[in-house]
């Protein structure tokens, strides 16, 4: 009998984290829901999960704060084996404003959370799967954005430079770790209807941007899961170092 499939879904109590963790646990996943204080809405997702036959547990950690982190794996090591997939999905954004008006605390937040704390849950899950650590292989998607592309200008250049990194830090790892049975790929979401606008002041950005999409219509969380969800999959096998755009074409 094949060990489960154990997935990791940080910031997965809402969005496109929370889409992601219900499709992957009607595709046999066993899923730990990462969330970093909103507990009611990870265990909505957990409940969800569980009502449908699947596997979960709520976790609770930021993933900017190391011990966090490591005390997150090891329950997870504990409750549901070892891991075998990884969505880096946890992610900030701030209110608009220029570079000229951005505080210290606001850009260390933004890269510590977006950025390190990417690279801490990937190190971890890297402990974890590869054969060299004598795991049996695995997957990791990191979620970047369009805005990596764009540059998010006279809005949150940090946030899109913070995904920039993530782009650069996909490609690296993902050649690092090949001949490892690990592959690692990135989905960039565009102008997605989740409440990440609303955290950053503006909760209709996806309405008002929506024209200056090809498709003229903003892409819904589970759109995104889908792309995620393939990435994990052994359906894309031959896949890694991957940046695929999930933005209508912007």
């Amino acid at each position: 009998m094949n060990p489960p499939q154990v997935l990791l879904v940080t910031g997965g109590s809402r969005g496109i984290g929370a889409a992601t963790a219900r499709l992957a646990a009607r595709q046999g996943w066993a899923v730990a829901v990462n969330y970093a204080a909103r507990s009611d809405a990870a265990d909505e997702v957990v409940s969800a999960i569980r009502a449908d036959g699947g596997r979960a547990v709520a976790v609770q950690a930021d993933v900017a704060d190391e011990p966090q982190v490591l005390a997150m794996f090891a329950r997870i090591d504990r409750e549901l084996g070892r891991l075998t997939g990884l969505v880096n999905n946890a992610g900030v954004v701030d209110v608009t404003a220029r570079v000229d008006g951005m505080s210290l605390a606001r850009l260390r937040r933004m890269f510590d959370v977006n950025v390190i704390g990417s690279f801490l849950c990937a190190r971890e899950a890297v402990r974890r799967m590869s054969t060299r650590h004598g795991g049996a292989g695995g997957a990791i998607v990191n979620v970047s954005s369009a805005a990596a592309r764009l540059g998010a200008p006279g809005q949150y250049v940090d946030y899109a430079s913070a995904k920039g990194a993530i782009d650069t830090f996909t490609i690296g790892l993902a050649r690092e770790v090949a001949n490892e049975g690990i592959r690692v790929n990135a989905v960039r979401p565009g102008l997605i209807e989740t409440d990440i606008h609303a955290s950053g002041g503006i909760p209709d950005r996806v309405e008002r941007l929506a024209p200056s999409v090809p498709m003229q219509r903003g892409g819904t969380a589970d759109e995104v899961a889908q792309a995620i969800a393939w990435l994990l999959s052994p359906a894309a096998s031959y896949t890694t170092m991957s940046l695929v755009d999930v933005s209508g074409g912007r």
